[in-house]
């Protein structure tokens, strides 16, 4: 593990997490401009009232204070403490009330007695607070002061993106969202993990594709991207994938596409059957995820997946107090990163090859790829100095005749009976020998634009 990108990324998130965050406002700009420091981020701003689709983006939310104080003039719960505290997008009030009154407005988790829930209510207006269920139910009879100072005002809803040029202008889109306050999986771990994902690429030494990296306040955010965006998209994206809840214990979840079969599927797919990396797949629905079902929407049909590790709805601390740096640990965000890179090393080497000699083997001696000498001593030899019982030597015979441009790479991997990034020194010394051209993104071999 790489100490000092470890201590990078704890450092960020130690900054990031007390921002309380939402689909508008100074938190979300602060997150943003934060994130900038890690990768150069280009960011927008749509005005409040603006249409993006059959939605309507609504006034900026801004809060500067929160008390909820018991009979004696005591605060049972202050947003100073954790900003889970106010529902979010609380209106303002500053008023006196019996608990009778006061009960509906308080929200709470009875099963997990001890946690904060997070509550939302973006699209219309009411105030709240939220505690610990234990906390709750000792609330006595008797007055109580609720307290929320906060304003609605006409601003303006942000995202930000920023691109990675490489070889073509076809695109890998990598999106998450920066919405959720104080919450580590099903939040910070999205944009942690893609932060530090941008500065990997940003290191290789050449990438075949493009890659953009969103950040948008989820759903109403990557509706309004797709507002201004959608039409580049729908043109450039290859594959996609959302990141979010990769921040648990448990392994690697991908999500397919609507499409089903996209390029971004089947990699992942051929990646986890061959166990180069753990994971499972989950079918596409539209009935619940992130913003996966935004990018597949049906006038859009992107091949978009997501990935997970502790998914959404399956953990106790899914939207509350509990998901805190004790569940969600930087390891498993490092390994996330280390997986995600690899599905994107995996794309990058996938697609449809040409064997440039195709009329019968090549001399393969003649490029240093067979024995110069037959004989029981070189019996096990891929070349004159590589003993592995014709390991490389098979698979070089194997990616050079099914190399028609009709068979993608990870079928000659399954005919090989390997992992796809197995035949990434294979595809590297052919191309280098130069009996092999590709990889071309489409079947049959031809250069995609």
């Amino acid at each position: 593990m790489n100490t000092r990108e470890y201590a990078e990324m704890d450092a960020l998130f130690d900054r990031l997490f007390p921002i309380c965050r939402s689909i508008t406002g100074p938190g979300l700009r602060e997150t943003l401009s934060i994130l900038g420091e890690y990768l150069p981020l280009d960011l927008f701003g749509v005005p409040s009232g603006t249409q993006v689709f059959d939605w309507t983006i609504p006034l900026e939310w801004r809060i500067r204070e929160a008390w909820l104080a018991g009979p004696d003039g005591r605060k049972i719960v202050d947003f100073a403490d954790h900003n889970l505290h106010v529902v979010n997008y609380s209106a303002p009030i500053d008023r006196k009330l019996p608990l009778e009154e006061l009960k509906p407005h308080l929200h709470s988790i009875p099963h997990l007695p001890g946690a904060i829930p997070y509550v939302t209510s973006y699209y219309k207006e009411r105030w709240g607070f939220c505690l610990p269920h234990a906390v709750l139910e000792k609330l006595e009879p008797g007055e109580y002061h609720a307290y929320i100072d906060s304003e609605f005002v006409s601003g303006e809803l942000n995202y930000a993106h920023a691109v990675l040029p490489g070889k073509s202008e076809r695109e890998i889109l990598i999106s998450t969202y920066v919405c959720h306050p104080s919450l580590a999986n099903n939040e910070l771990s999205g944009p942690l993990v893609a932060a530090f994902l941008y500065r990997r690429l940003a290191a290789w030494p050449s990438r075949e594709f493009t890659y953009r990296f969103v950040f948008v306040p989820e759903t109403i955010g990557s509706i309004a991207y797709l507002s201004r965006f959608g039409d580049t998209l729908r043109e450039r994206v290859y594959a996609g994938l959302v990141l979010t809840c990769l921040g648990g214990p448990h392994p690697l979840s991908y999500k397919m596409s609507r499409r089903g079969d996209a390029p971004i599927d089947k990699t992942v797919a051929k990646l986890f059957r061959s166990g180069e990396i753990s994971g499972e797949i989950r079918p596409f629905t539209p009935a619940y995820g992130s913003d996966e079902r935004q990018y597949c929407s049906p006038g859009f049909n992107l091949p978009v997946g997501q990935l997970a590790r502790s998914v959404y709805g399956t953990y106790e601390g899914y939207h509350n107090s509990l998901d805190d740096k004790s569940f969600m640990t930087i390891e498993a965000l490092v390994r996330s990163l280390d997986e995600t890179e690899k599905i994107l090393r995996a794309l990058e080497l996938d697609g449809y090859y040409r064997n440039r000699y195709p009329y019968g083997e090549i001399k393969l001696d003649k490029h240093g790829l067979y024995p110069d000498m037959n004989a029981p001593s070189t019996a096990g030899l891929s070349g004159n100095d590589l003993r592995d019982n014709r390991l490389r030597l098979n698979r070089i015979l194997h990616v050079l005749n099914y190399s028609d441009g009709t068979y993608s790479l990870a079928d000659i991997a399954d005919k090989c009976g390997c992992g796809l990034l197995e035949l990434e020194e294979i595809v590297a010394i052919l191309k280098d020998k130069g009996v092999l051209e590709g990889p071309f993104r489409e079947q049959g071999g031809s250069p995609a634009p």
